[in-house]
């Protein structure tokens, strides 16, 4: 535990689960001898937790409740709607703080780089899940969900969360938090068949075995996978022998295999097939796919069979990558923000004095809302090391700063306000435990409800 003479005071950007454990690590690495001010953009708390995980799994959701404990920590404050390179800026940050953390995590989705991308109809995963869970970004986009067929691009968690709420009716959602103009929006879906595409074979599928079974356990869909893509190669079937993950996902999906029962919805799973071409003039109107296998040094590549899918709408769930924060060293390849275990450093390699990072824009989009608690730990630990004898306070506070640009700030307790609004929203319309505000305006006046 770091001991300081005077409370340290960091500024860590984004309210994630890697910005709020980064806070929970300097209080605890402090003994509480320290000031932190989460900073976010947006006027809630808890980032991908709120507008990433899928609204139907409240057992992951729950982990807000134990970022909020984080939040009410005496040593902890909540800045809200304060954007970097708008309201402030970096040189800012250096000015009011010892040191700043940066966990804005990963906000956009890969693109496929394929004809027809750009056609209406084809959209990112990442939007279509930013709307169901109510982002305010997302409030005012429109899907078109008179189409009967949907390709879902991608077979990992946030895939599958896809085509999970694709598959369900309304009336399934509505005891969870999606937005009540979401519930609406679905309810008049005449989406019938879903097909989730993957470019390798069952045994390379990251989706968790657990989020597999979700989806044949779906009342409202059935589900198939073509016998032929369970075929393992000689690789893939060693794989499945050795790795635990593997052999749970390769038996779930084995399962699929028959004709699924007639149902008002299907969801069909296809592996070994590559996206090359979004038909249409002027929407999308098919996809093709290219089959594909393993090279003998585990590659994809085509073979040169194809078919076409007639799908009205194309969501693409191939990655995430970090963007670039105002004036903060950004490695454009790697979609992270170049560091040594948490330290920055600049093109030279040597660290960035009192800037550091933490989460997916440190690491990339690599594992589970709990893998940054210990990435979090290990930024804060160097943080801590690097300031320990430091004695140059900082140059002005963040609350003059504030004052004196007439920032309309979300304070935690204005958060608190607008939880409440949704609670109570919830109840008015007899739907679970909340119901998401997701227009800005309406969001910031719940924040201060009239007196």
């Amino acid at each position: 535990m770091s001991r300081m003479v005077n409370p340290v005071r960091v500024a860590v950007i984004g309210s994630g689960p890697a910005g709020l454990y980064a806070a929970e690590a300097l209080v605890k690495q402090t003994d509480g001898n320290v000031r932190v001010d989460v900073l976010d953009r947006l006027p809630t708390p808890y980032g991908l937790v709120r507008y990433g995980v899928a609204p139907d799994h409240k057992s992951i959701k729950s982990i807000a409740r134990y970022l909020q404990k984080v939040l009410e920590d005496p040593a902890v404050r909540f800045l809200g709607r304060i954007e970097l390179g708008r309201d402030i800026t970096r040189a800012d940050l250096l000015d009011c703080y010892d040191a700043v953390i940066y966990a804005t995590g990963a906000m956009v989705d890969r693109h496929m780089g394929i004809p027809g991308e750009d056609l209406p109809g084809s959209v990112a995963a990442t939007d279509f899940v930013n709307w169901y869970c109510g982002h305010p970004d997302a409030a005012d986009h429109d899907f078109d969900l008179s189409v009967e067929e949907v390709a879902v691009i991608g077979v990992g968690n946030v895939a599958v969360d896809v085509v999970r709420i694709l598959a369900k009716t309304a009336e399934e959602l509505r005891d969870t938090d999606v937005p009540e103009h979401v519930i609406e929006a679905l309810s008049r879906s005449r989406v019938k068949r879903v097909h989730m595409i993957g470019r390798r074979g069952p045994a390379q599928a990251k989706f968790t075995t657990k989020e597999a079974r979700e989806l044949g356990d779906l009342a409202n869909a059935g589900i198939h996978v073509s016998p032929a893509d369970m075929d393992l190669d000689p690789a893939s079937a060693a794989l499945a022998e050795s790795d635990r993950h593997v052999r749970g996902n390769v038996k779930v999906l084995g399962g699929w295999t028959a004709e699924p029962p007639a149902r008002p919805r299907r969801i069909d799973v296809r592996f070994w097939r590559a996206p090359v071409e979004i038909i249409g003039t002027g929407r999308v109107e098919g996809l093709r796919l290219e089959r594909t296998r393993l090279d003998e040094a585990g590659r994809v590549t085509g073979t040169g069979e194809f078919e076409t899918l007639p799908v009205g709408m194309v969501l693409r769930s191939v990655g995430y990558k970090s963007v670039a924060l105002d004036g903060v060293p950004f490695d454009e390849r790697a979609c992270t923000v170049p560091n040594e275990a948490g330290r920055i450093t600049g093109p030279d390699g040597a660290p960035v004095p009192r800037e550091y990072v933490a989460g997916w824009l440190k690491r990339g989009p690599t594992g589970v809302v709990g893998t940054n608690k210990s990435d979090a730990a290990e930024t804060v630990t160097h943080l801590l090391a690097d300031l320990a004898g430091a004695s140059t306070p900082p140059k002005r506070s963040i609350d003059d700063l504030i004052e004196s640009r007439g920032l309309p700030v979300v304070t935690y307790a204005d958060w608190l306000n607008l939880d409440a609004a949704e609670i109570a929203l919830a109840r008015a319309l007899e739907r679970g435990e909340r119901v998401k505000l997701a227009r800005w305006d309406a969001m910031c006046d719940a924040c201060r409800p009239p007196k």
